[in-house]
C-alpha cells in the first residue's frame, strides 16, 4: 500500500468504518482526496467521499479552502498541448493504448474537476449543487478504474505515456466564477464527449474490442447527465440573477474558452442534457 492508501485506510478504522467520522466536513473531506496523488487512493477516496455524504456523514459545512491545484502522481509526465506526441489513427495495438491513456488521463483530471467544483462552490450554491457534483466526481472515478483497467488488460497502465497538461487551466482560469466554470467545464468540455464517444464506440466496436465499446457506451450515458448537471444549475444562476442563459453562455465562452467549438455536434445527446441548440448554434468554428 502506498502512504495515502494507509492514511486512508486508518481514517477508515478510526471513524468506525464509514470512511469519515459523522463531524467531518464535506470540504475537508473533498480538499483531502485532492490532495491526493495516487490513482487508485484518489478513486477510493472520491467514491467514500460520494457515499459518506449520502449517507449524511458529512457536514455541510465549507471551513477549508480548496488547493489552487490538486496533488498529481508522478507519472504521467505532463507536456504542453504542443509537445504532446501526435497520435496516429490506425488501428495498430500501440495507437489504441494511446487512446484509452488519453481517455484515462481526462477521466482521471475530471475526478478532480467535479470535486473541485463541489468544494469550491458547494457552500454558495446549496446542497443539491454538491450532490450533484459529487455524484459526478464518483462517476468519473468509476470511470477511471475501468479505463486503467482495460490498459492493464492490454499490457499497459496509466502513467506509461505522457498526457496533456492543459486540462486543469480551465479549472484555474475560472476559480473565481461558478457560472464560468459551469459554462465551460460541463458545458464545452464535457459536452464534445457528447459529440466525439459515439463515433469512437463505432471504431472501436469496429475494431472486434466489445468490451471497449461497453466502457464507452457507460461513460457516454453517465457524461449525458453530468452535461446535465452543470446546463441545470447554469440555468438556474442566470434566472436567479435575470440574465439570459444563452447571451451569458456565449458570454463567457468569449472570455475564458481557447479555442472555438468544433462540430458536428451530437444534438440529440445535448438536447437530452438541456443543452438546446440556441446556446451553441452557429459557433462551430
Amino acid at each position: 500500500m502506498t502512504g495515502e492508501q494507509v492514511a486512508l485506510a486508518e481514517t477508515v478504522r478510526n471513524s468506525g468504518g464509514s470512511g469519515l467520522g459523522r463531524t467531518a466536513s464535506v470540504s475537508s473531506a473533498i480538499a483531502a482526496a485532492l490532495m491526493t496523488a495516487d490513482p487508485q487512493a484518489k478513486v477510493m477516496a472520491t467514491r467514500g467521499i460520494a457515499r459518506d455524504w449520502r449517507l449524511g456523514r458529512l457536514s455541510f459545512t465549507f471551513a477549508r479552502s480548496m488547493p489552487v491545484r490538486p496533488a498529481r502522481p508522478a507519472e504521467p509526465v505532463l507536456l504542453p498541448p504542443a509537445q504532446m506526441p501526435r497520435r496516429g489513427k490506425g488501428g495498430s495495438e500501440r495507437n489504441r493504448i494511446a487512446m484509452w491513456h488519453s481517455l484515462a488521463h481526462i477521466e482521471y483530471v475530471a475526478i478532480d474537476l467535479a470535486l473541485d467544483m463541489a468544494g469550491r462552490f458547494g457552500a454558495a450554491m446549496g446542497e443539491e449543487f454538491v450532490s450533484d457534483f459529487l455524484s459526478v466526481a464518483a462517476d468519473e472515478a468509476m470511470h477511471f478504474a475501468l479505463l486503467d483497467r482495460k490498459l492493464r488488460l492490454m499490457g499497459s497502465h496509466y502513467g506509461a505515456l505522457p498526457a496533456h497538461s492543459g486540462l486543469w487551466e480551465t479549472a484555474e482560469r475560472t476559480a473565481h466564477d461558478v457560472a464560468a466554470r459551469l459554462a465551460i467545464v460541463p458545458m464545452v468540455l464535457e459536452a464534445r464527449g457528447l459529440d466525439v464517444t459515439p463515433p469512437m464506440i463505432a471504431r472501436v466496436r469496429s475494431q472486434g474490442d466489445e468490451n471497449g465499446a461497453r466502457i464507452l457506451t457507460r461513460i457516454l450515458d453517465d457524461e449525458i447527465r453530468h452535461v446535465g448537471f452543470g446546463t441545470k444549475h447554469f440555468v438556474a444562476r442566470c434566472r436567479d440573477e435575470r440574465i439570459s442563459p444563452q447571451k451569458r453562455w456565449k458570454s463567457l465562452l468569449k472570455t475564458y474558452f481557447r479555442g472555438g467549438l468544433k462540430g458536428p455536434f451530437n444534438d440529440s445527446a445535448r438536447l437530452a442534457a438541456g443543452l438546446s441548440q440556441d446556446f451553441y448554434a452557429g459557433l462551430a468554428s
